[in-house]
């Protein structure tokens, strides 16, 4: 909701593109749907995989993540391993992965979302310049040697205070 009342203030010709399904009812995509109106810049895609996903990943200008509660955000870390200029919610669980190589906004804050967003609109360099930081990071961040090595040193530290 907070991204469709902000897109509507944006000053871009651009596309806002909804994807994803609701997972527990329809209430919500049917509510924000009837939100944004007959606005024909505004797709609903629904629930995307494959092909599909990585082609809105790969040609996205930014992507937003304007979640007031998550777990791991696992579309965050996809967005910017495809080298996405990435925005996202000032909450803790989004902030720990992008650092400081994404946007980040006041949570529920649609003016604040608002005006990051017709920055980049604005500002075509910053947008590039996060594009080019978003995937060399976060993979860098994640890899897996990394996580397994974190892991094997867990488990040896556990072992010697047992």
């Amino acid at each position: 909701m907070y991204l469709a009342e902000a897109y509507e203030g944006l000053q871009t010709e651009k596309k806002l593109v909804i994807a994803g399904g609701s997972s527990d009812t329809d209430e919500f995509t049917q509510e924000l749907k009837r939100q944004v109106g007959n606005n024909e810049n505004v797709i609903f895609t629904g629930f995307v995989a494959g092909k599909l996903r990585e082609e809105l990943y790969s040609n996205a200008y930014v992507y937003v993540l304007p979640s007031d509660l998550e777990g791991m955000p696992l579309s965050l870390l996809e967005a910017m391993s495809y080298g996405n200029c990435c925005v996202t919610s000032d909450i803790e669980e989004c902030t720990e992965v992008v650092e400081d190589k994404a946007v980040v906004f006041r949570k529920s804050d649609v003016g604040d979302l608002r005006e990051k967003l017709q920055g980049l609109m604005d500002d075509a360099e910053a947008v590039t310049q996060y594009k080019s930081e978003a995937a060399q990071f976060i993979c860098r961040k994640y890899s897996w040697d990394d996580v397994s090595e974190r892991t094997v040193k867990l488990y040896r530290k556990s072992e010697t205070k047992g």
